[in-house]
Protein backbone atom coordinates (compact mmCIF):
# COMPACT_ATOMS: atom_id res chain seq x y z
CA UNK A 1 0.00 0.00 0.00
CA UNK A 2 1.96 3.19 -1.43
CA UNK A 3 0.85 6.46 -0.03
CA UNK A 4 2.66 9.22 -2.41
CA UNK A 5 2.51 12.95 -0.88
CA UNK A 6 3.22 16.20 -3.28
CA UNK A 7 4.55 19.33 -1.16
CA UNK A 8 4.97 17.69 2.38
CA UNK A 9 5.06 20.15 5.33
CA UNK A 10 5.56 20.25 8.83
CA UNK A 11 1.88 20.28 9.42
CA UNK A 12 -0.21 19.00 5.88
CA UNK A 13 1.26 17.75 2.75
CA UNK A 14 -0.77 19.63 -0.21
CA UNK A 15 -1.52 16.57 -2.28
CA UNK A 16 -2.34 12.78 -1.16
CA UNK A 17 -2.33 10.03 -3.63
CA UNK A 18 -3.68 6.24 -2.79
CA UNK A 19 -5.00 3.64 -5.32
CA UNK A 20 -5.78 5.93 -8.32
CA UNK A 21 -7.30 8.26 -6.08
CA UNK A 22 -6.34 12.07 -5.66
CA UNK A 23 -6.87 14.26 -2.08
CA UNK A 24 -6.20 17.72 -2.45
CA UNK A 25 -5.61 19.91 0.71
CA UNK A 26 -8.14 22.68 1.51
CA UNK A 27 -6.90 25.24 -1.32
CA UNK A 28 -7.01 29.22 -0.48
CA UNK A 29 -5.68 32.21 -2.37
CA UNK A 30 -2.34 33.75 -1.58
CA UNK A 31 -3.87 37.30 -2.99
CA UNK A 32 -6.44 37.54 0.21
CA UNK A 33 -6.59 41.56 -1.12
CA UNK A 34 -8.64 40.18 -4.13
CA UNK A 35 -12.76 39.57 -3.69
CA UNK A 36 -15.02 36.32 -3.73
CA UNK A 37 -14.06 36.11 -7.79
CA UNK A 38 -10.83 36.84 -7.69
CA UNK A 39 -9.92 34.30 -4.96
CA UNK A 40 -12.14 31.74 -6.69
CA UNK A 41 -10.54 31.94 -9.33
CA UNK A 42 -6.89 31.75 -8.10
CA UNK A 43 -8.02 28.58 -5.68
CA UNK A 44 -9.15 27.33 -9.11
CA UNK A 45 -5.82 27.90 -10.87
CA UNK A 46 -3.93 25.97 -7.52
CA UNK A 47 -6.38 23.04 -7.89
CA UNK A 48 -5.80 22.64 -11.73
CA UNK A 49 -1.99 22.57 -11.00
CA UNK A 50 -1.82 20.03 -8.38
CA UNK A 51 -4.01 17.84 -10.06
CA UNK A 52 -2.11 17.98 -12.76
CA UNK A 53 0.86 17.27 -10.78
CA UNK A 54 -0.93 13.82 -9.61
CA UNK A 55 -2.05 13.02 -13.12
CA UNK A 56 -5.83 13.93 -12.99
CA UNK A 57 -8.08 16.86 -13.84
CA UNK A 58 -11.08 18.42 -13.32
CA UNK A 59 -12.70 16.34 -15.31
CA UNK A 60 -11.83 13.26 -12.50
CA UNK A 61 -13.47 15.05 -9.59
CA UNK A 62 -15.07 12.64 -7.47
CA UNK A 63 -15.99 15.23 -4.70
CA UNK A 64 -15.77 18.52 -4.00
CA UNK A 65 -16.05 20.54 -0.75
CA UNK A 66 -16.36 24.52 -0.68
CA UNK A 67 -16.27 26.62 2.51
CA UNK A 68 -17.27 30.60 2.03
CA UNK A 69 -16.70 32.47 4.99
CA UNK A 70 -19.92 34.54 4.08
CA UNK A 71 -22.83 33.32 2.21
CA UNK A 72 -23.11 37.01 0.63
CA UNK A 73 -20.40 35.70 -2.00
CA UNK A 74 -22.03 32.35 -2.77
CA UNK A 75 -23.58 34.17 -6.27
CA UNK A 76 -19.81 35.54 -6.89
CA UNK A 77 -18.60 32.41 -6.20
CA UNK A 78 -20.53 30.24 -8.30
CA UNK A 79 -20.25 32.59 -11.42
CA UNK A 80 -16.27 31.35 -11.35
CA UNK A 81 -17.34 27.28 -10.61
CA UNK A 82 -19.96 27.56 -13.36
CA UNK A 83 -17.01 29.23 -15.96
CA UNK A 84 -14.66 26.89 -14.36
CA UNK A 85 -16.01 22.99 -13.86
CA UNK A 86 -15.79 21.50 -17.44
CA UNK A 87 -19.58 20.84 -18.73
CA UNK A 88 -20.93 17.29 -18.45
CA UNK A 89 -18.22 16.79 -15.34
CA UNK A 90 -20.09 18.50 -12.68
CA UNK A 91 -19.01 16.49 -9.29
CA UNK A 92 -20.75 15.80 -6.40
CA UNK A 93 -20.26 19.38 -4.11
CA UNK A 94 -21.39 21.02 -1.40
CA UNK A 95 -20.88 24.50 -0.46
CA UNK A 96 -21.05 25.95 3.80
CA UNK A 97 -20.34 28.45 5.34
CA UNK A 98 -17.23 28.50 7.31
CA UNK A 99 -15.16 30.62 9.54
CA UNK A 100 -11.75 30.37 8.23
CA UNK A 101 -8.26 29.94 9.68
CA UNK A 102 -7.44 33.32 7.50
CA UNK A 103 -10.14 35.77 8.16
CA UNK A 104 -8.80 37.52 5.09
CA UNK A 105 -9.59 34.33 3.08
CA UNK A 106 -12.94 34.37 1.69
CA UNK A 107 -12.77 31.05 0.04
CA UNK A 108 -11.33 26.91 0.70
CA UNK A 109 -11.97 24.05 -1.81
CA UNK A 110 -10.75 20.84 -1.29
CA UNK A 111 -10.95 18.31 -3.50
CA UNK A 112 -11.04 14.22 -4.02
CA UNK A 113 -10.18 13.24 -7.69
CA UNK A 114 -9.80 9.78 -9.82
CA UNK A 115 -6.40 9.39 -11.40
CA UNK A 116 -6.38 9.33 -15.16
Amino acid sequence: MEIKRLYVGKRLSEVAIHNNTVYLAGQIAEDTAQDIVGQTREVLAHVDRLLAEAGSDKTCILNCQIFIADMQHFAGMNEVWDDWVAAGHTPPRATVEAKLADPACLVEIVVVAAQR
